[in-house]
């Protein structure tokens, strides 16, 4: 009898233990989409949904609510199974999701431009220093390792680098922009240079795993999100003047891969749920969100139509994620060991 009164807690704490880091990608995803609503709904006179404002405010603090939760389990396995976080952090695809905390920080920061200048600024603050923590150590452990094959490569390693694009999204309207165009300057760098080794190891090496497939989104986001920083680094919106050279190559460059990347999505949908699935979910976001601010800039129906497109997409997608991790969670198939 005592056996069986200890199997419930032995299963709990063994899927404690298999709580891995890629689980901030749900709150990652749902900051996402709650900051693409609330752009729709907008604030400042430049509505093109104005009766989403109530959703988004929900969309938020469902958000906000999924990191605390998210963030409160994850520092539960630290304290009770450090060797676990250890394993993940030197694990060559893994580390790569433990900056998605700063991504969090620097998004719910975004949203709560429009929000609370207050409580944007402390988590401006807060996630740029962890972003940069994070990107010193991540591609100070890149380089030192001897033991990484181009097969490691996916464009989940593009995760360290898309947070220092997000910094001056924020950075900028708290004043802070020699600090912002560093991040930028960091972030364009690196990005070039790993899209590089990325598209030579999608082209001549052997398929990513089926498991890392939904990180292929993530090859948009880059660009999407350096466009929407570039245009507050240049004041184009202030300005009034249409997007530049700059800000089209950008946004372009973002909208070419979004389009390539639907192309594969019957291949995708045939794969088991992992779920590594939420990959899908932040770079659509982004994407609508580049598309928001060209709609801005140059005025042209074409850009209210698409992002149109674009947020109903990620509205099906994230709720698609939620039925199949919901699913997933009732048969015992997340938080199990890999």
């Amino acid at each position: 009898m005592a056996k069986d009164r200890t199997a419930p807690e032995a299963d709990h704490s063994l899927r404690l233990q298999n709580f891995h880091i890629t689980f901030f990608a749900i709150a990652l995803g749902l900051a996402g989409f709650a900051l693409a609503v609330q752009k729709l709904a907008g604030t400042d006179g430049s509505a093109i949904l104005p009766s989403l404002g109530t959703m988004a405010t929900g969309l938020v603090v469902i958000a906000v609510g999924m990191f605390a939760l998210t963030a409160l389990v994850y520092a539960a396995k630290a304290v009770r199974y450090p060797r676990d976080v250890v394993r993940e952090f030197n694990h060559p695809v893994k580390i790569n999701f433990f900056p998605l905390i700063a991504k969090i920080l620097l998004v719910l920061s975004v949203i709560y431009l429009d929000r609370d200048m207050g409580v944007s600024y402390i988590l401006w603050i807060v996630g740029t220093v962890l972003q940069f923590s994070a990107s010193i150590i991540i591609i100070s452990f890149w380089i030192r390792r001897t033991n990484f094959t181009i097969e490691h490569m996916t464009p989940a390693w593009f995760i360290p680098i898309v947070g220092s694009l997000i910094v001056p999204i924020a950075g900028v309207a708290h004043g802070f922009v020699e600090i912002s165009w560093f991040f930028f300057a960091v972030g364009l760098a690196f990005w070039m240079v790993l899209f590089a080794i990325a598209m030579y190891r999608l082209i001549f090496h052997p398929p990513i795993p089926d498991r890392l497939l939904p990180t292929l989104f993530i090859l948009f986001a880059p660009p999407a999100i350096a466009f929407i920083a570039y245009t507050k680094l240049a004041g184009l919106l202030e300005q009034g003047a249409g997007p530049d050279a700059a800000a089209r190559l950008l946004y372009y460059i973002s909208l070419f891969l979004f389009i390539l990347v639907l192309f594969r999505i019957q291949a995708l949908a045939k794969i088991k749920f992992f779920l590594s699935w939420w990959a899908y979910s932040f770079p659509l976001a982004a994407q609508a969100l580049a598309t928001v601010v060209m709609l801005h800039l140059t005025h042209h129906a074409f850009y209210k139509v698409l992002v149109l497109f674009e947020v109903g997409l990620l509205a099906l997608v994230i709720l698609v994620l939620i039925v199949l991790t919901l699913h997933a969670a009732l048969k015992a198939e997340i938080c199990v060991e890999e």
